[in-house]
C-alpha cells in the first residue's frame, strides 16, 4: 500500500524523536493513504510554523509486514478508539501510553484538546466524547511508533 505524510520540513530519514507528544495515537510517525489530507497537514504545518515548504512524501508498506509487528486497528469511531485517543492526547511525556508498533484508525477532529477538557471536568460523557470528535468523513490514519515499524517503510 501507499501511504503518505505531509509536512514542512525535508526528510531524509525518520527521526521518532522529533515526534510531538499529545498526539491521536502518541508519539512517532504519522502518514495516511490519503494524499488529500496529508497535503492539507503539509499546508497546516507550514501556516503554522511559518517556515519551510510545503511537502508530501510517499512511502510504500507492504500489506503482509504488518502481521510482522504488534499492530492495533480502529475499524472506526469507537468508544475503544476515543477512550485510546483520550489517553494518548493527556499523555504528555516521552514514554508511550501503549505497546503497539502500528496503530491505524480514524483521525479525531481538531477540537480533541477541548472536549478532553469537557471529559475531565465531568461536563460530557466518554459517550458524548466520541461523538464530539469524530472527524466529519472518516479518514484513516496509521502511527509508526517503533523503529521496528520505521523499518517497514519505504519512501518512494
Amino acid at each position: 500500500m501507499i501511504l503518505f505524510h505531509g509536512t514542512n520540513a525535508t526528510i531524509e530519514t525518520i527521526d521518532l524523536s522529533q515526534s510531538r507528544v499529545g498526539k491521536d495515537f502518541g508519539i512517532g510517525f504519522y502518514l495516511t493513504p490519503d494524499r488529500q489530507v496529508a497535503r492539507r497537514q503539509a499546508e497546516r504545518k507550514l501556516e503554522q510554523f511559518g517556515e519551510g515548504q510545503a511537502r508530501v512524501y510517499q512511502f510504500f508498506l507492504n500489506d503482509d509486514a504488518l502481521q510482522e509487528v504488534h499492530t492495533l486497528h480502529f475499524e472506526g469511531y469507537t468508544l475503544d478508539w476515543a477512550r485510546f485517543v483520550l489517553n494518548n492526547r493527556k499523555n504528555r511525556t516521552r514514554n508511550q501510553a501503549h505497546d503497539y508498533d502500528i496503530v491505524i484508525g480514524p483521525i479525531a477532529d481538531d477540537v480533541v484538546g477541548y472536549q478532553i477538557r469537557r471529559v475531565e471536568e465531568g461536563i460530557i460523557s466518554e459517550e458524548q466524547f466520541l461523538e464530539e470528535i469524530k472527524f466529519h468523513t472518516i479518514t484513516t490514519q496509521f502511527l509508526f511508533a517503533t523503529q521496528k515499524a520505521i523499518d517497514l517503510l519505504q519512501m518512494i
